[in-house]
């Protein structure tokens, strides 16, 4: 998902620059937007949101010099299954599950919120120091994301893109309503990784993530009434 082009979340090489190596950053169906639960329009047809990982198995977490991502075996032909984790300076990250979909990508968002201890984040956050540099990969087997989950699955859900180069218009995105509360020291965990290699000047991975695009005219539909 990193494109061909150098790009990254610093002054001269973030998103506000996306657009000059990456022209559909301006496009019509952008990702992420905020969502306003009071515009969300109920669409009754929504069915509820079954996730299930019995067809796959986690093989290895890795520094991909802009977050920290999990390969998943990849056992009857679909895109493997990764996770992506961004995150601000201060108090708050998104966690995404992709996996393969008949019309492009469909991602389910969760979002993080500081709280008391996430037991089942423990799993991901005490691997995350064998892949503290850029460029890293570790081993990392057994994992189940499904025990992140919130216990509801109420969901927003619109016409997006990949948050990073090179942006594709060809997600359909699936927010849950309910995001799930981890500790500080969790999430301070997550900003000892580094955006550099060992060898290099040592930058904190930080604010790795994407400012909010515009709607332009798409519809949120949420699989709940408010």
């Amino acid at each position: 998902m990193t494109g061909h082009h150098s790009w990254g979340y610093g002054q001269a090489d973030g998103p506000a620059e996306w657009h000059k190596a990456y022209p559909i950053a301006q496009g019509n169906r952008q990702s992420p937007i905020d969502i306003d639960s009071a515009r969300a329009v109920y669409d009754p047809s929504l069915q509820p949101l079954v996730i299930s990982y019995e067809c796959c198995s986690s093989l290895s977490i890795s520094n991909t010099g802009h977050s920290v991502m999990v390969e998943f075996e990849d056992t009857d032909d679909r895109t493997d299954m990764l996770h992506l984790v961004h995150w601000n300076a201060r108090k708050y990250a998104t966690f995404g599950e992709a996996a393969a979909a008949p019309d492009g990508l469909a991602v389910v968002g969760v979002f993080l919120e500081i709280g008391k201890e996430h037991a089942s984040m423990n799993r991901l956050t005490d691997a995350l120091y064998m892949v503290k540099f850029k460029g890293t990969k570790a081993q990392f087997r057994g994992f189940n994301p499904k025990c992140l989950l919130p216990l509801s699955l109420d969901y927003w859900t619109y016409l997006g893109s990949l948050t990073t180069p090179p942006l594709n218009e060809s997600v359909t995105w699936i927010v849950l309503k309910e995001p799930i509360r981890i500790s500080v020291k969790q999430l301070e965990k997550f900003r000892m990784l580094l955006f550099t290699g060992e060898e290099d000047q040592r930058i904190q991975m930080a604010n790795n993530f994407r400012p909010p695009q515009p709607l332009k005219g798409r519809i949120v539909r949420a699989s709940f009434k408010a």
